[in-house]
């Protein structure tokens, strides 16, 4: 389901992604907080459309101020497990991995899913990044569902 809602002006591009994190600091007093802050922080959404002759609004965030964007829930690209990895099932993250020079750490520790959540595994993509590793966890890369 789409939402209109605010996003900094260099992210005002169909496609683009990011996760929402929730109410700045300088978002007190700003007559556009409810057009902002009607999206669901920790959640990963895309731009599916720009809308069309609207303004950018000065905003205290954002550098080059907001544009009003259509946005949707997306999948999170992620490592989990692999005896659960299968298209359709359940899986949850394999926890916290120190190990942040590693190819595969933003698909382990990704953003927009948390560890003690259990998420459908909407796509499976195959094998990690990386080589070996370090934590000797057997992983598979997968698209987690948006969430509902």
């Amino acid at each position: 389901m789409t939402t209109v809602t605010l996003v900094g002006a260099r992210l005002a591009e169909p496609g683009q992604e990011f996760v929402y994190q929730g109410e700045a600091s300088g978002c007190e007093g700003c007559p556009y907080r409810s057009q902002c802050l009607n999206i669901e922080a920790g959640t990963r959404y895309e731009v599916v459309d720009v809308r069309e002759n609207t303004q950018v609004l000065d905003c205290a965030v954002h550098d080059e101020g907001v544009r009003a964007v259509e946005v949707e829930p997306t999948s999170v690209p992620a490592n989990v497990p692999s005896k659960s990895a299968y298209s359709g099932s359940k899986a949850k993250l394999a926890g916290e991995c120190p190990h942040s020079e590693c190819p595969s750490h933003p698909l382990c520790v990704p953003l927009g899913a948390d560890f003690d959540e259990e998420y459908q595994i909407e796509a499976v993509e195959g094998e990690p990044p990386h080589e070996t590793c370090q934590l000797d966890r057997d992983l598979t890369q997968v698209e987690l569902a948006p969430s509902e």
